[in-house]
């Protein structure tokens, strides 16, 4: 339980930091590529997504973060939602490191959100 708070903690932190952040880009944009394709078979893998239950005009990739680590490496976050046909909502939040040439600099680690908690409606 301490860690799902700790990672809800560290989600509501990382939605604030992104929103702060200037327009100016931190390395690649790996939006709606690596980190969503990856996430999506990690979580059919584990038997909570199938592919035919994702309404894929609504899936959502948002760079949440990205600092630089090395010439041409950043360690990027992204926040991945998959709605579901049914209205359904899975989100995740994905690790994994990129360069301009590749995305796929490293494997994702890729973060299930149980459950958001106090977030204000948009």
């Amino acid at each position: 339980m301490a860690r799902l708070t700790l990672l809800v903690v560290l989600v509501s932190a990382i939605e604030l930091f992104a929103q702060a952040q200037s327009v100016v880009s931190h390395g690649p944009d790996c939006s709606g590529g690596w980190p969503t394709d990856m996430t999506q078979a990690q979580l059919k893998n584990a038997g909570l997504l199938k592919n035919e239950e994702i309404d894929s005009a609504k899936t959502k990739t948002s760079r949440l973060a990205s600092e630089k680590v090395g010439r041409d490496l950043w360690h990027q976050v992204y926040l991945v939602t998959f709605v579901k046909r049914s209205g359904e909502t899975i989100d995740a939040i994905v690790v994994h490191d990129a360069s301009i040439a590749e995305c796929s600099m490293s494997a994702v680690e890729v973060f299930l959100i149980s459950r958001k908690l106090g977030s204000a409606p948009r």
